[in-house]
Parts: structure tokens; C-alpha cells; sequence
């Protein structure tokens, strides 16, 4: 369904969501340095050229390769009001064939945090693997101590599935993970997060 003849482009109600762009590097670096605080607890470790412009291109050129190749679904949230950059949603390690799977990773600048922005992106990119992408299943996982992020999880219809150990190096240790899921057609009940 992705493809290099193929524009990415959704919209929310509040949110355009398209493919980072050379164009955003200032915007980009900007919340991201901005946000370093809010953001760095919950991901992996950034490299020490993380902000530069060549590392941004690279990101660029990433996203363009992944999309014409069905890979991977790299997408800016930018706020059409004002078309300012918030945040950033990837629907990544797509797999075709009998998985028809994907794995949601996203991050949103400190200023625009629990505002519904997230939730609206989530839900669109769910309904778009869905509905458009014909994918079955998509998964996605945090920090257990990140409440926010699970009760977002749980608002966009994922399902606690279980712990990973050692999942992903965050903040430059390994870290357990909770995981979850979306299914298309999901008939497992719902669960409480605190």
C-alpha cells in the first residue's frame, strides 16, 4: 500500500501528519532540544549528534526509503492552526504476509503534552493501518512507570499483553517494557491501569 508513487498525508481534526521534511530541521531541532528533559527519560540514549543537521537529513532520507519501501511509516504531527511542529509518529517494522503487523513509536514536545494531540495522531495512524493498509495487528510498548503513555495506549484501544525483559536500552540501561496491542478485530476485554 506504501509506495514511492504514493504521498503519505493524514488528517485529524486538529492534525496534519506527513513525512519529515529537510525544510524542518530548525523546527525539529528546536522541541526536540526544548523537550530534551520531558523526552530523554523515556528513550534511548541520543547520540551526541543528535540535533545536527546531517543526522536530520539522514532522518529524512530514512523516512523516504522506509515509505517506498512499505517498511515503515515516519510521520510529523504538525498542528494545522499554526503549522507548528508537536511531535512525531512512526507505524515501523511493518510485515506483510501472515503478520500484516506494525509497532507505533512516538514522541510529542514538552509544550503540547496531554492535550489530546497524541491520542488524535495514534487513533488516525490506527485507522489508516486498518482500514487502508489492511493491517491486522499493531503493537507498541513503554516503560512500565510511564502512565501516561499506557493510559494513552489504552484510550487508542490497545490491550496490555505482557512484560518484555530487557526490551530496549533506554536512557543508555536495558529496560523492561510492558507491551501492547491493537487488533483489527479485537474481542479481548479491557484492562484497568492505575
Amino acid at each position: 500500500m506504501l509506495g514511492s508513487k504514493r504521498k503519505v498525508r493524514l488528517d485529524s481534526d486538529r492534525l496534519t501528519l506527513r513525512p519529515p521534511a529537510h525544510g524542518d530541521f530548525r523546527a525539529w531541532a528546536a522541541l526536540r532540544q526544548d523537550s530534551a528533559d520531558f523526552l530523554k527519560p523515556w528513550e534511548p540514549t541520543w547520540a551526541p549528534d543528535h540535533l545536527s543537521r546531517k543526522a536530520f537529513t539522514n532522518r529524512v532520507y530514512w523516512a523516504q526509503r522506509s515509505i517506498a519501501n512499505g517498511t515503515a511509516m515516519p510521520l510529523f504531527l504538525i498542528r494545522r492552526e499554526d503549522d507548528a511542529l508537536i511531535g512525531a509518529i512512526t507505524l515501523d517494522h511493518i510485515k506483510r504476509g501472515p503478520a500484516q503487523s506494525g509497532i507505533t513509536g512516538y514522541w510529542i514536545g514538552a509544550p503540547f503534552a496531554r492535550q489530546g494531540y497524541m491520542r488524535e495522531a495514534i487513533q488516525t495512524v490506527v485507522h489508516h493501518a486498518f482500514s487502508v493498509m489492511d493491517l491486522s495487528r499493531i503493537e507498541a510498548g513503554c516503560l512500565p512507570e510511564n502512565t501516561a503513555s499506557r493510559r494513552l495506549l489504552e484510550q487508542c484501544g490497545y490491550k496490555y499483553e505482557g512484560v518484555a525483559q530487557s526490551y530496549l536500552q533506554i536512557n543508555g540501561r536495558w529496560r523492561n517494557h510492558v507491551l501492547y496491542a491493537n487488533l483489527r478485530h479485537d474481542r479481548r476485554g479491557k484492562t484497568d491501569v492505575g
